[in-house]
């Protein structure tokens, strides 16, 4: 029996119990305590969330607390059958046959096994439409291994799962002949018989022929077993045949001819209101943001109480070791209760949500409902956890999915200004373009190669705070997409932090690994393209000089303080970019950084890496190089949310060739006009960027406020030809070893650079290197040099060019 608590308009449940506790002093083969038993439920249970059938309840989330207990949230739809009575006649006991054998065989299709059946676990609607409940329990423990408790109910458990016979389909063909045969018996079967009992029972049919007709006596039943249809008669003997080989599977039963005329489920015609049309994960995920806690109402249910820890401490420790305790608290006991979870809030905070709000039509120009304008500039925070703000944007998203690709840009649009985290991992495939073909499986992920000693040392240590990554199953998957990867590239090689570059789409993706692949697949060409070469050597420093010079244009201040100390980016820079920060920071400040990364180009992790000196800036002016050294091995914490701010505004404002790297996936070749052929000299020899004559002109025309062209020609050559409003500071005059902006007797000089990018032209690129080095040792912002010097003005768009 599981007693169901009942709640109003609900059909989201709660069950819950303990994992077995490991010995304190047990450690694994790496010497490592174990991983508790609670962790594995966790990470195997995640694959029966995908389980979808109109005879299955959906799980939709397992919840790990402490104490090892363990939390099954999932969908509750009917009355169990063991309480709907007499179930009717003959025509009724047919469909939950047959469901209940759809079912079973549903989950032998996708390699599962029930093991769990009983009429307790057999919900039953107003229309004998059924579902099976608690149906994941023998998987998720690993067939009882991690439980200190026996899975099944002995009375429905065939002879061969009694004598440890376990994973057999056809295991479940018998508790559902037992099932059925209580239906057409009208009794429970063996009712006075204890557990000992009933296994002796069962055991005894070992040398029985007909099962069926030995149970019909056993019962008094066997008027009962003679006048049934012969049809069921016989599919029911087939059900209760003691040899596996022999017996029945679900797939023979659904294929009899008993049930030929027979739908698959018939369809509550009750009238729902829309909320109750959406997916239940949407439901259950809308139900937390409205205040749901299912701890809570566990707790308020009496399921979970709660104890002094000192009654609990041992009596006596002899010195054996061995703690002489007091009696086992009955609160870490089975509890086979169901709690329902009230809908109650969810279905009023939702209550003025307008019917056209479920179906917003995309492609017109006023598909978006005028919802929460006013809370696109609150912090992401508060937009991710208000009900009505994420009941749209799910709407809205899971519309825009189903039709992807096609509607990628629709996706784009809206993911820049947020991404419900409810469809993160999805999103962010469509972002990154991936459309899922089925390749991955064609993968080789099991033939040992060089790289799996270092894999095997790396997971243990990749975000183990994570309940999914640290269980076995969550290293089992980083591992087969490790694998995968490195051997769908023979060019490139494992490099440490692959696998906390991987880590972020298996936590999104755990139930999908082919698109944790694909994910991972573009995006590392996109943002890593050519750092996973044996010899990376080359692509590093280019990335790290990028850096530098970005820094000097973005924070000049910082970056002398830096450079005057010697703080290179080589000594803390390496691992924010080989891995994308994701070994830096943890996956919940991952997820939203990378939100914003996905949506840039291969230049945006530059500007994060800017974002994150510049909340460090104070602390960094006021230290030397050892405490900067020991700043950075231990990170103060980062503020996502402006760092994201501070990256996006920096990206959207540096023009693009400022940011050009050689080493990058081109999606359209540079010409003459664009930055091109620097060499990684170029770049560890010039303190400031390069802009090309394209972005320049682009500025002048488009935005003349924004730019500052400081021309080192000789002022004859300046009169001949230059660009309007451009500041004529000829090289000669300059005193370099003065470094201060008055030594350049230029009036309001100052004034005249602020804000603006700072263009140094000239006739001879070197000049305009020392000038550039000159500006940034003055604390000028955002300096760089004109690619190809002046002369290219005359190629591209003379009449930029007037004369005085």
């Amino acid at each position: 029996m599981s007693p169901c608590l009942s709640k109003p308009n609900s059909n989201l449940s709660a069950i819950t119990y303990f994992a077995k506790c490991h010995p304190s002093d047990v450690c694994g083969i790496n010497g490592l305590p174990l991983i508790p038993n609670s962790i594995a439920i966790f990470g195997r249970g995640q694959i029966l969330k995908t389980i979808r059938h109109a005879n299955l309840c959906e799980l939709l989330d397992i919840i790990r607390s402490k104490h090892e207990r363990i939390i099954i949230v999932s969908e509750y739809s009917g009355r169990p059958l063991n309480e709907c009575g007499g179930v009717g006649d003959e025509r009724t006991v047919r469909k939950i046959f047959y469901q209940i054998a759809l079912a079973l065989d549903h989950l032998n299709q996708n390699a599962f096994v029930c093991h769990n059946l009983e009429p307790a676990n057999v919900l039953v609607d107003s229309e004998s439409n059924v579902k099976l409940f608690n149906y994941g329990l023998f998987h998720m423990t690993n067939a009882g291994e991690y439980v200190p408790f026996p899975i099944g109910n002995v009375r429905y458990l065939p002879p061969e799962r009694l004598l440890g016979s376990k994973n057999n389909f056809k295991s479940d063909v018998w508790s559902l002949g037992v099932i059925i045969a209580e239906l057409v018996f009208g009794c429970t079967l063996w009712p006075t018989t204890n557990i000992a009992q009933t296994m002796r029972k069962i055991l005894s049919l070992c040398n029985t022929k007909n099962v069926l007709e030995k149970i019909a006596r056993d019962n008094n039943c066997l008027d009962k077993y003679q006048n049934l249809d012969p049809s069921l008669r016989r599919l029911l003997e087939s059900c209760l045949t003691i040899s596996t080989k022999e017996r029945i599977s679900t797939c023979d039963i659904l294929s009899d001819l008993y049930f030929t005329d027979m739908d698959s489920v018939t369809t509550n015609s009750d009238e729902k209101p829309l909320l109750f049309e959406c997916p239940l994960s949407h439901i259950y995920y809308w139900w937390q943001l409205a205040g749901g806690d299912v701890y809570t109402e566990l707790k308020n249910e009496g399921l979970i109480r709660s104890e002094a820890p000192i009654l609990i401490m041992p009596s006596l420790v002899p010195l054996s070791g061995k703690p002489i305790c007091p009696p086992k608290s009955q609160s870490s006991l089975l509890d086979n209760r169901i709690v329902m979870l009230s809908l109650t809030n969810l279905i009023d905070r939702l209550s003025n949500i307008k019917p056209e709000a479920y179906f917003p039509l995309i492609h017109s120009p006023e598909f978006r409902i005028n919802y929460g304008t006013e809370m696109e500039n609150l912090p992401i925070v508060i937009r991710e956890r208000d009900t009505e703000y994420q009941f749209h944007r799910v709407i809205l998203f899971t519309r825009l999915l189903k039709g992807y690709p096609y509607t990628r840009d629709l996706i784009v649009k809206e993911a820049e200004k947020d991404i419900p985290p409810l469809l993160r991992g999805h999103i962010w495939a469509c972002l990154l373009g991936v459309i899922e073909n089925g390749s991955y499986e064609s993968i080789d992920k099991v033939t040992p190669t060089a790289t799996d000693r270092q894999i095997d040392v790396d997971i243990p240590r990749c975000h183990q705070y994570d309940e999914s990554l640290s269980s076995p199953e969550g290293h089992r998957k980083l591992k087969r997409l490790l694998k995968a990867w490195v051997t769908h590239h023979p060019q490139y090689v494992y490099w440490q932090g692959l696998d906390s570059l991987t880590a972020p789409f298996l936590y999104l993706n755990f139930n999908n690994e082919e698109r944790a692949f694909l994910s991972l697949y573009k995006f590392i060409p996109k943002y890593l393209h050519w750092f996973f070469l044996k010899d990376n050597s080359a692509i590093i420093k280019e990335y790290l000089s990028k850096f530098s010079q970005l820094t000097n244009f973005h924070e000049p201040v910082l970056a002398k303080h830096l450079r005057d100390i010697n703080f290179i980016p080589e000594l803390f820079a390496i691992p924010w970019f080989l891995t994308m920060f994701s070994h830096v920071f943890p996956l919940y400040k991952i997820i939203h950084l990378w939100d914003k990364l996905i949506l840039g180009d291969n230049s945006f992790p530059l500007y994060i890496g800017i974002s994150v000196l510049k909340q460090l800036k104070t602390t960094l002016l006021s230290s030397g190089f050892n405490e900067c050294i020991l700043l950075f091995s231990d990170l103060p914490d980062i503020v996502m949310e402006t760092c994201m701010i501070e990256s996006q505004k920096m990206y959207s404002t540096t023009p693009k060739s400022v940011a050009y790297r050689r080493h990058v996936l081109h999606e359209v070749e540079p010409d003459e006009f664009d930055v091109s052929g620097l060499e990684l000299s170029d770049l560890q020899n010039e303190l400031c960027p390069r802009i090309s004559v394209k972005d320049t002109v682009r500025l002048l025309v488009d935005s003349p406020e924004r730019i500052c062209i400081v021309d080192l020609r000789s002022s004859l050559e300046y009169k001949r030809a230059h660009i309007e409003n451009s500041i004529n500071i000829p090289f000669t005059s300059v005193a370099l070893g003065d470094v201060r902006l008055e030594s350049l007797n230029v009036p309001g000089l100052e004034k005249l650079l602020a804000n603006r990018i700072v263009v140094v032209v000239s006739l001879l690129h070197e000049n305009a290197i020392l000038f550039s080095k000159f500006l940034v040792e003055c604390g000028v912002y955002r300096v760089c040099t004109l690619h190809n010097c002046f002369n290219i003005f005359y190629s591209v768009v003379p009449n930029v060019l007037i004369s005085s």
